[in-house]
């Protein structure tokens, strides 16, 4: 197998210089805080005093830990504001800056909206990356948002002992669309749009066993615009989404499940996986956050006895850039497949659907068939 450490190839990185992902204690969304450890945090920044009252146009807070927030302008016109920024996932800088763009724009589509524009936010250590190889991070979040249709219109840097890139990102929507992830309804179809096993994937990449072809494969996939949101938005069968990043699909579906009240059942055979990823996660390539997020929420989830050993492994797996997890009635299923397929998702499909809380109070079940 031969493996790969990428570089753009029409301007390479200057051979002194050390590997992106070597200066970083974490890569790409691998590096959020563990879900337990957030809410505390949360929790003790809520005591310190008089909470300013919640204006009546901020529809969407930190309340269900939703992808972004939005305020309302009018009856017709909501802004979503949300920023999502970290340590390189991969070597090659232009491709850290893609991903990262890419990952940040999703929460904007993730709750129905329409980028508008973006800031960006860059922390390097510059005593040891050259100009030329941060210029390539953000020519790679450029580019993204080239292909967004939206500019970077500014934002703010720091000289920082590890890399840092990501994006403030703005957009909007009509109030009457908004996709929250706390609106699912007991009957629901669930739908993901992308497959699994990204960070599964970047724990091998970090350790040299990650082949070309694998490596072309999670580029592909953290790449891609969430672009079918706005879309999605708009049906009145769709309820609720959210995007699977770095607390796993197990994370993102429990916030669906707990912010709508409700409880959530995947079907582990339905899932769409990166090819390889089996292969590689019984070879021990498993990212801390993995274990982490399972930490975090794993008295909640009730695992079928049944299930492959390496199956907790990817359903607590960080996705960076993962996909759109849609909640929708079942008979709108078909037209959010068709709706995916047109943006050119091709591996969506159902993986479980939504159902009353069950006696034994855990808000997610796995099941084997």
């Amino acid at each position: 197998m031969s493996t790969h450490t990428p570089q753009t190839p029409q301007t390479p990185v200057p051979l002194h210089e050390p590997r992106l992902t070597s200066l970083s204690h974490g890569g790409g969304c691998g590096c959020k805080i563990a879900p337990t450890v957030l809410q505390e945090i949360l929790k003790n920044s809520q005591g310190l005093g008089p909470l300013f009252p919640i204006p009546k146009e901020l529809l969407v807070g930190i309340e269900t830990s939703d992808d972004a927030a939005v305020y309302e302008l009018n009856a017709q016109q909501a802004v979503i504001a949300t920023t999502d920024f970290f340590m390189p996932i991969v070597d090659d800088p232009y491709h850290f800056g893609r991903i990262a763009a890419t990952n940040a724009l999703s929460d904007v589509y993730a709750m129905g909206g329409k980028p508008i524009f973006a800031l960006a936010i860059v922390a390097m250590p510059v005593a040891q990356l050259s100009a030329q190889t941060i210029g390539l991070i953000l020519k790679g979040g450029q580019d993204v948002c080239h292909e967004a249709g939206i500019v970077i219109a500014g934002g703010h840097t720091i000289d920082c002992v590890e890399p840092i890139y990501g994006l403030v990102a703005i957009g909007v929507v009509d109030p009457k669309q908004i996709k929250k992830n706390s609106m699912a309804q007991a009957g629901d179809s669930l739908i993901l749009s992308k497959p699994l096993g990204v960070g599964i994937f970047s724990a091998a990449l970090k350790k040299g066993a990650l082949s070309e072809q694998a490596y072309d494969l999670m580029l592909k996939t953290t790449t891609q615009l969430n672009t079918p949101g706005c879309d999605l938005a708009q049906m009145p069968g769709v309820h609720a989404m959210t995007d699977v990043t770095g607390f796993g699909l197990l994370g993102h579906a429990l916030e669906m499940a707990k912010g709508s009240g409700l409880s959530v059942e995947l079907n582990w055979p339905a899932l769409p996986i990166l090819p390889g990823t089996e292969t590689l996660a019984l070879s021990g390539n498993i990212t801390g956050a993995s274990g982490r997020n399972w930490a975090s929420y794993g008295q909640e989830v009730e695992l079928s006895d049944l299930l492959p050993s390496w199956a907790k492994d990817l359903l607590t797996d960080p996705q960076t850039s993962g996909g759109l997890l849609v909640s929708c009635a079942r008979e709108s299923q078909e037209e959010v497949l068709a709706t995916l397929a047109r943006h050119g998702f091709s591996n969506a499909c159902t993986i479980g659907r939504v159902v009353k809380s069950t006696p034994t109070g855990k808000k997610l079940t796995v099941n084997a068939q």
